[in-house]
């Protein structure tokens, strides 16, 4: 138990550093100070609180992938999913909607979440099974009915859902792929 407040008290040093961490490292200061007062309850709920808080974090910056919209389109971006993925193993995710105001359609990421990585090993033998892959620049995405799933680095999954693929994929496109391989790393 003292080698995690070590840790907690070196993340409250650091945290400074990093963007938009106040809120963290206060969290993170009084999860120490209840400790110390022997405060166990409170010092599990401040931790609890301090993840809550670089979960949000990590999932704004998975936001950043999601692809603009295309001319004549708008893009709503949600983080709301997060609370699903708690119940699923953790990880990040977020989703964004595209429409012209007569389509629609999604394209949501998830990263570090145990069933990702259960569909990657699923959805990179897809080929070898017969299942109808997309080539999305250098990726490959599994169609399954006009829904397009594809895994980055076995643990991030990209899907896009809900219009025409001749609409889906040159979005899709525009995605760094091989930035999305560094994220949470």
């Amino acid at each position: 138990m003292k080698h995690l407040f070590k840790a907690v008290a070196l993340a409250t040093l650091l945290a400074p550093t990093l963007a938009g961490a106040d809120e963290v490292t206060d969290t993170l200061q009084s999860a120490l100070k209840a400790y110390e007062e022997g405060d166990i309850t409170y010092t599990l709920e401040e931790l609890e609180y301090a993840k809550q808080l670089l979960q949000a974090m990590k999932t704004a910056d998975l936001a950043k992938f999601l692809p603009d919209a295309p001319e004549g389109w708008t893009r709503e971006v949600s983080t709301e999913m997060n609370a699903g993925l708690a119940m699923l193993g953790g990880g990040a995710g977020a989703e964004a909607t595209y429409s012209n105001g007569s389509e629609e359609f999604s394209i949501t990421i998830m990263a570090n979440n145990p069933m990702v990585g259960a569909l990657s090993g699923m959805l990179s033998n897809a080929g070898l099974m017969g299942a109808k892959l997309e080539r999305v620049g250098r990726m490959k995405y599994l169609n399954q009915d006009g829904e397009l799933s594809g895994i980055v680095d076995g643990r991030i999954l990209i899907q896009a859902e809900g219009a025409d693929l001749e609409v889906m994929i040159p979005v899709l496109e525009t995605i760094d792929h091989r930035a999305l391989e560094d994220f949470g790393r």
